[in-house]
C-alpha cells in the first residue's frame, strides 16, 4: 500500500504538468482543429529561458523563490511571443489550406525550434539550478515534498483560472463561439484572428509555466525535452477527449498516475531470469548467476503510448468525448 500511495503522489505531480501542457493542445484543436505538434517545443523554450535567468541570478543573493519567479516571469513573455509568431507567420496563411499542410508545418516548426535551442543552449543536458529548499512530509506512508505540493497547487490554479477564463469572460465566450462556428462568429462581430491568436498566446503562457515546473521538479533541461513531453501531453489530451478542456485535465492526471504505477510495480523483476523462456522472449541479459533487475522507470514512456493506442482503438472520442458546443 505504501508503494501504491507513493506512486499515486508521484503520478499526480507529473500528471498535473501533463494536464497544463495538454490544455495548449486541446485549446488550439478546439478553435481551428489543428494538432500543434510544436507545442512541446514551446515548453522546452520556457524551461531553457528560465534556466538561463535562474542560473544568472542564483549567485546574486536574491531569495530563491524570487529567483524562480523572475525566471518564470522572463519565460512567459518569450513563449507568448513564440506562440503568437507561430500562429501569425505559419498557421494563419494556411488556415484555408488542406489539413495536411498545417500539420506538416507544425512538425517543421518543431524541428526549427529544436535547432534554434541547440544553437543557443548547446546539445548538452543542462542541470537545472536546484535553489529551492526541499522539505519532505509523510502522509499515510507516502512521502511528498513541498516542491510537489507547490507544483500540484500551481497546476490546479492554472487549470481553474483557464476554466474561469473560457466559461466566465467575454474572451472565453468569443473562443467558444469561434470553436462552434467561425463564420457565424465573424458575422456576429467577433474578430476571429484576434481570438485565435489569443488562444495560441494563452497556451504558450501555460507551456512556459509547465516548462519551469518540469525543469524544477526533474532538475534537467535539454533542447529535445519537448518532444516526448509534448507527445505525452497530446496523449493526455486524446485520453480525456481532444478539444475538451475538462477532458485534458482529467487525461493528464490519469496518464501521470498510470505511468507512475507502471514504473512502480514493474520496478524490480529480480526473478525474471529464473524463467528462461521469458528472458529469451524479452532478449535480456542476466548477470550474477541469473539475477536481473529491470527498472520500470526506464520503460515508463511505453505506458503513455500504450494508453494512446488503446484509447484510439477503443474510444477515439476520449473519456469525456468532445463537447462541440463548449470546446475552446
Amino acid at each position: 500500500m505504501d508503494v501504491f500511495l507513493q506512486q499515486v503522489v508521484n503520478g499526480v505531480t507529473l500528471g498535473a504538468v501533463y494536464a497544463v501542457v495538454a490544455l495548449g493542445y486541446t485549446m488550439v484543436y478546439g478553435i481551428i482543429q489543428l494538432i500543434n505538434f510544436a507545442h512541446g517545443e514551446v515548453v522546452m523554450i520556457g524551461a531553457m529561458v528560465a534556466f538561463s535567468v535562474i542560473s544568472a541570478l542564483a549567485p546574486s543573493g536574491l531569495p530563491p523563490l524570487a529567483v524562480v519567479l523572475l525566471g518564470t516571469g522572463f519565460a512567459i513573455p518569450v513563449c507568448m511571443l513564440v506562440g503568437y509568431s507561430m500562429e501569425r507567420l505559419a498557421y494563419r496563411p494556411l488556415r484555408r489550406a488542406p489539413r495536411l499542410a498545417p500539420l506538416i508545418t507544425a512538425i517543421g516548426i518543431s524541428i526549427i525550434l529544436q535547432h534554434l535551442a541547440l544553437m543557443i543552449w548547446s546539445r548538452n543536458i543542462l542541470a537545472f539550478p536546484q535553489i529551492l529548499g526541499t522539505t519532505t512530509y509523510f502522509v499515510g506512508g507516502a512521502a511528498i515534498t513541498n516542491v510537489q505540493i507547490a507544483i500540484i497547487a500551481i497546476c490546479v490554479a492554472l487549470m481553474g483560472g483557464l476554466a474561469a477564463l473560457v466559461y466566465r469572460t467575454r474572451l472565453g465566450t468569443a473562443m467558444r463561439a469561434t470553436a462552434q462556428n467561425p463564420q457565424v462568429a465573424g458575422l456576429m462581430g467577433i474578430d476571429i484572428n484576434r481570438v485565435i491568436a489569443a488562444t495560441f498566446v494563452i497556451g504558450a503562457a501555460l507551456a512556459a509555466v509547465a516548462g519551469v515546473l518540469y525543469g524544477t521538479y526533474y532538475g534537467i533541461a535539454q533542447y529535445t525535452m519537448g518532444s516526448v513531453l509534448g507527445l505525452k501531453a497530446f496523449s493526455a489530451a486524446v485520453l480525456g477527449g481532444i478539444g475538451n478542456i475538462p477532458g485534458a485535465m482529467l487525461g493528464g492526471v490519469l496518464l501521470g498516475v498510470v505511468e507512475a504505477l507502471g514504473a512502480g510495480y514493474i520496478g524490480d523483476v529480480s526473478d525474471l531470469c529464473r524463467y528462461g523462456w521469458i528472458a529469451a522472449l524479452m532478449d535480456v541479459r542476466c548477470a550474477d548467476g541469473g539475477h536481473f533487475i529491470l527498472f520500470g522507470s526506464e520503460y515508463q514512456d511505453v505506458f503513455a503510448f500504450l494508453v494512446l493506442i488503446l484509447v484510439l482503438v477503443l474510444r477515439p472520442s476520449g473519456l469525456l468525448g468532445e463537447r462541440v458546443g463548449e470546446r475552446a
